[in-house]
């Protein structure tokens, strides 16, 4: 996979380039502010970008202001989000009705086999939210939707693996029920949410939105 990197701490962010490359990646690009990475990207898009969300000059939002931008601009870019921190505004407006995104706490990169799985998911179009951001964004939301009425303990159980991109697979290993379990209750979230098949955007996506929405 090539991958444009995108941290200002220079340890952080060679380690991660190592980690990376050692697993068979290409590093595009390794740049310590927003600007260098959209620069980067525009002259030669990589097919994932990890960037933070405090960089300079102000340290305040300017890596996920640039992860947004690349979400319109470039919309083939896959795109993980690190930070310390759970912005929670911003990280819902990542969650836009389509994949290949994903927002995961710094503290969680030192569980290798768990960051380089998110990264394969979010390339594929999937999500990889980390459980601690899923958590803050659902304690945001106020206004209920009258859709999630009819859901079940079990399929918000669903719902919350969902978001934080776990496969089929991995749900039903969690959950303690077989693959074809966790489709049905996949099916019967999309029916009771009316996220109808063939819809442009990532159904997954539409159903997690629902829930962080409406919770």
């Amino acid at each position: 996979m090539r991958i444009a990197l995108a941290e200002d701490s220079t340890l952080l962010r060679e380690g991660i380039a190592q980690l990376l490359a050692a697993e068979g990646h290409t590093i595009t690009h390794s740049v310590g502010n927003a600007d260098d990475l959209l620069r980067a990207v525009a002259s030669d898009p990589p097919e994932l970008v990890i960037v933070d969300v405090r960089m300079p000059p102000d340290f305040v939002d300017e890596g996920i202001h640039a992860a947004l931008r690349l979400r319109l601009e470039w919309p083939d870019v896959a795109v993980v989000v690190l930070s310390q921190y759970v912005e929670r505004r911003h990280a819902s407006e990542l969650l836009d009705g389509r994949g290949g995104v994903g927002y995961l706490l710094k503290d969680r990169v030192s569980d290798i086999g768990g960051f380089l799985d998110a990264l394969d998911r979010v390339r594929a179009g999937g999500t990889a939210f980390d459980p601690e951001v899923i958590r803050q964004l659902i304690t945001a939301r106020s206004a209920p939707d009258s859709r999630l009425a009819g859901i079940t303990e079990r399929e918000r159980s669903v719902l919350e693996l969902m978001a934080q991109g776990h496969s089929n697979a991995s749900m039903a290993t969690q959950l303690y029920v077989s693959q074809s379990g966790i489709e049905k209750h996949i099916n019967a979230i999309f029916t009771k949410l009316q996220i109808e098949p063939g819809t442009t955007y990532n159904r997954r996506v539409l159903a997690v939105l629902a829930y962080l929405d409406g919770t």
